[in-house]
């Protein structure tokens, strides 16, 4: 049986997380989205509204299950007996820095694989940061987040949210 962890700080979750979830999901007998509760940067979301979100738009997903984990992804790896870490990429900067990462998670853990998963042609310029800009400046992010997410950014931006620009 194999186990894949899929980490990141899913600030927010995205339709393109959610399409790499469906499709490593389809690769691995188990897979658990990672979400992790201190990140190295500024999140819209603290961390269990974070986690809330992934659990709830991947609650109907057979086979994934959403845990939050402090620390090294290797560690938390080696925890939950995973075999494999999957990482989603977009563009060839996101390959760099996930080399990088998967070899030194490789040194630290030679019998735990990185497995790359390039994104879906359409989800490609997705990320995080942007969906935040977007929010911010008042664009429309239906295509780009699950429902619950969409309403979860829009209330944040609606209450001021801690950063946005008055």
């Amino acid at each position: 049986m194999q186990k894949a962890i899929y980490p990141g700080t899913f600030d927010p979750i995205t339709n393109g997380h959610l399409d790499i979830v469906n499709r490593a999901n389809l690769l691995f007998d188990q897979l658990i989205v990672a979400v992790v509760k201190s990140p190295p940067k500024a999140c819209l979301f603290p961390y269990n509204e974070r986690l809330d979100l992934a659990k709830k738009v991947t609650k109907n997903i057979k086979g994934v299950e959403v845990l939050g984990f402090e620390g090294l992804v290797i560690d938390f790896a080696r925890q939950n007996k995973a075999d494999v870490i999957i990482r989603g990429l977009r563009t060839m900067s996101d390959f760099e820095y996930e080399f990088k990462m998967a070899l030194t998670n490789k040194s630290l853990a030679p019998a735990i694989e990185t497995f790359f998963l390039m994104t879906q042609p359409q989800y490609s310029f997705i990320s995080s940061h942007l969906i935040k800009e977007v929010a911010l400046l008042g664009g429309d992010l239906n295509k780009f987040l699950p429902e619950a997410v969409f309403d979860a950014v829009n209330k944040k931006v609606d209450e001021g949210c801690g950063w946005k620009n008055n």
